[in-house]
Formats: C-alpha cells, sequence, structure tokens
C-alpha cells in the first residue's frame, strides 16, 4: 500500500477485496493522504454525536482535515444493515460508502452532482 494511503480494521470483520486505493488514487489524486478506519458501532456513533449532534451509529463518516488530507471512518455492521436495506451485496456497499465518502472529501455535498459522479465512478469500477 502506498505512505500516502493506511486502512486501520479496529473490528473483527474480514473485510471483502474491495480496490480501495485505486479508488481513492481516481477520486482524490494519488497524493492525497488518507486514512481509511473499519472501526465498531460504538465508536462511529460517538464520532456522529460530537460532529453531526446524532446519537446513533451510522455506515460512514468522512473527515476532510485539510485539502490534501482526509479521514474515513467505515463500520461494518452498519453496512451490512444498509446493503440488505437496498438489495445490495456487503463488497459491492462497502465500494459504494467508500466511493461516496471519497467524494465528500473532495468537497462534494449531496445532490445531482454528487450522484453523477458517483455513477461514472461506480461504472469505471463495476460496481
Amino acid at each position: 500500500m502506498a505512505d500516502n494511503f493506511f486502512i486501520a480494521n479496529e473490528t473483527e470483520e474480514k473485510l471483502p477485496f474491495v480496490d480501495f486505493e485505486a479508488m481513492k488514487k481516481t477520486i482524490l489524486d494519488k497524493n492525497y493522504h488518507l486514512n481509511l478506519i473499519i472501526a465498531p458501532p460504538e465508536q462511529l456513533k460517538k464520532l456522529n454525536t460530537i460532529y453531526r449532534n446524532k446519537e446513533t451509529a451510522t455506515d460512514i463518516l468522512s473527515f476532510p482535515l485539510s485539502e490534501t488530507e482526509g479521514e474515513i471512518y467505515i463500520c461494518p455492521e452498519e453496512t451490512h444493515k444498509e446493503a440488505a436495506k437496498f438489495g445490495r451485496t456487503y463488497e459491492n456497499f462497502l465500494a459504494f460508502l467508500f466511493i461516496h465518502g471519497c467524494l465528500h472529501l473532495k468537497g462534494h455535498d449531496h445532490g445531482a452532482k454528487m450522484e453523477k459522479e458517483e455513477e461514472k465512478i461506480r461504472k469505471e469500477f463495476g460496481i
């Protein structure tokens, strides 16, 4: 893995293969410093409460630290639940969430422009 991309799995969950690094390079640039933290629901709930004033666990949170650095937290337990709601596989939804988080780090807000960009990247990676 590149020096500017780090994955920390803080759960017991075995992650399926998702080419996070290629997606990161496509969306954010190869020089962007990104930490991807796979975390338990308690940690996502705590962060969601602090930063979004929502006292529930969530599947993903993105934190831009600067124009060239950021962090993405993903909760496998919540991702499994959300994948089922949307009729998608866990692996597919995990990849989708990562793309979604990277686009937020790039400065996109929810809306048609972000959805169009997500669709383009999903197509590129077969998601």
